[in-house]
């Protein structure tokens, strides 16, 4: 199945696209582009450099008089900037500290932040008039629900609102992102997204870090003619762009060391998966998940990655011959629109720069990462309920549901009305099932790590081995996970992360450990309200 080029038409800063076409990408689909730059101004594969994100450092540290704890204070505004991405143009965003990606934030484990998040967005954005109210969602932390980034739990231009996270888990590489009622895709598309590092004592002993712990947040974008992006979702099933790029460059050239690199590579797709090898057939090697460091490393040819899903990967560069170059290429995977240039991601090109051998992550590949994890440690038999759920559209509506049950329905509801009531503490085990055609859906469940147990009654797949907290259900595919609900009671959503359908409006919610008439001190519509920024 062939498309045509769409006409992509620019409103205003960002750019948007007309309705779409219903039955994409039904079956894999391919077509040469879809941006309308000239060639002149189009970005070609391999002539950018890598850059990485810039760390964010702290304003101020404390003690959290409440149990002694340190406490590192963070402040990040969203606000309108100017990126340049393409070769000549520059590109309106909406950023973290107006950046594309923003800033990363780096912390260790047991070490509190309190992360204020300013909106000095415009009152709309400047395409569709949408209101760029925020909600922040640290994705990967078990947060408080009033922290959690709650969808509907919005600060509006001018205010701003204070996150609490304790940091309390085990080493990983976890993103903040928006998550505002409806209107996540665009504002995530548009550039409010950025790493977050959690480190603990073993992962800095076992992994590289510094120079050699490398985020790599992949996403794809299409672009207006004046280098403004453009949005096409496709009556809202998913947007797919035509030019890939890598901590915001398209095709970035990173150079490297005859040493092993550690990468943490999140999706960062709005709807895009991606299947990721090396060109010269040499394994990835998968150490860490969306929860943190697998038990033992996966070495994989290839794995297919949903956007949101993160994997911490080891790439050894020891035996290639400087000047060679390698590249990182993407496969893709069935339910993806491709095009000329999106089977390559970035490159890899090999100096002869001196090595640091008394750094022993230099050269080896640890035999064990986290054999004692407490979520791969759980065994089906510990589970006291199975539940069972159904990704789905609904036809007449054209609505995506999880089961027949939509985030309008929770709204409706007062935000009382919930798919699951679990108990604090309680191990469940919940079967996702995709049977509609034609689409992929990566699943998330805000708080907790899960263990996947099987896929179509299979064993999961080598990169699944280890705790998550995004799981991709396929085309025909039945995924089974098992987790434990806590540390925290109250409510909780549960959504698709290709994130056009998560605003239209495939995304639920739970609650852990309360009843609905129970008072709810962590409420995350009252709990902790934005204060006005003056």
């Amino acid at each position: 199945m062939t498309v045509s080029r769409r006409n992509v038409l620019l409103l205003g800063g960002l750019g948007a696209v007309g309705a779409g076409v219903l039955s994409l990408p039904r079956g894999e689909v391919e077509a040469k582009s879809v941006s309308r730059l000239s060639s002149a101004e189009m970005p070609k594969p391999f002539q950018s450099a890598f850059l990485k994100p810039p760390e964010l450092a702290p304003d101020r540290t404390g003690v959290d008089p409440a149990d002694g704890k340190p406490v590192n204070y963070y402040t990040v505004t969203e606000k309108a900037g100017m990126a340049s991405i393409l070769p000549r143009l520059k590109t309106p965003i909406l950023g973290y500290n107006g950046i594309f990606p923003g800033p990363t934030i780096s912390v260790d484990q047991g070490t509190k932040a309190v992360v204020r998040v300013r909106n000095q967005l415009p009152a709309t954005h400047p395409d569709d008039g949408h209101v760029l109210a925020t909600s922040t969602h640290l994705h990967g932390s078990a947060s408080l629900p009033q922290f959690d980034g709650y969808a509907s739990d919005v600060t509006h231009p001018g205010f701003f609102k204070d996150y609490h996270y304790s940091n309390f888990q085990p080493a990983r590489t976890l993103w903040y992102h928006d998550h505002g009622v409806h209107f996540t895709a665009q504002n995530a598309y548009s550039g409010l997204v950025a790493q977050y590092h959690m480190h603990d004592p073993m992962e800095r002993q076992l992994l590289p870090q510094g120079d050699f712990d490398v985020p790599l947040i992949i996403s794809d974008a299409m672009f207006a003619a004046n280098g403004a992006l453009g949005y096409d979702d496709n009556t809202h099933s998913g947007l797919w762009g035509d030019v890939i790029l890598v901590n915001g460059k398209p095709w970035p050239v990173m150079k490297v060391q005859k040493r092993i690199y550690r990468f943490r590579v999140l999706n960062c797709s709005i709807s895009r998966s991606v299947r990721l090898t090396l060109s010269t057939g040499d394994p990835l090697i998968i150490v860490g998940t969306d929860g943190g460091l697998v038990p033992t490393p996966q070495k994989v040819a290839n794995y297919r990655h949903a956007g949101a899903e993160r994997y911490e990967v080891l790439i050894d560069f020891r035996k290639y011959k400087t000047g060679q170059r390698i590249e990182l290429r993407n496969l893709s995977n069935p339910n993806n629109v491709d095009y000329d240039f999106t089977n390559k991601v970035m490159a890899f090109d090999v100096t002869d720069d001196a090595v640091n051998a008394s750094d022993p992550t230099w050269n080896t590949v640890p035999a064990q990462l986290a054999p004692a994890n407490e979520v791969m440690a759980m065994t089906e038999k510990q589970a006291t309920k199975v539940r069972k759920f159904r990704v789905k559209r609904n036809d007449v509506t054209n609505m995506w549901t999880i089961d027949d049950d939509s985030w309008q329905d929770v709204i409706a509801s007062g935000y009382k009305k919930v798919a699951a009531d679990v108990d604090l503490d309680a191990v469940e085990v919940w079967e996702i099932e995709n049977r509609s055609g034609g689409w992929f859906h990566p699943v998330h469940i805000h708080l907790v790590d899960f263990k996947i147990l099987s896929r179509n009654g299979r064993a999961p797949l080598p990169q699944e081995l280890g705790p998550k907290d995004v799981v991709y259900v396929g085309e025909g595919e039945t995924v089974r996970v098992l987790m434990k609900f806590g540390p925290h009671r109250g409510r909780y959503m549960v959504h698709c992360h290709n994130l056009p359908h998560e605003d239209h409006d495939m995304m639920v919610q739970f609650r852990v450990g309360l009843k609905e008439e129970d008072n709810d001190p962590n409420d995350p519509m009252t709990a902790a309200l934005p204060q006005w920024d003056g």
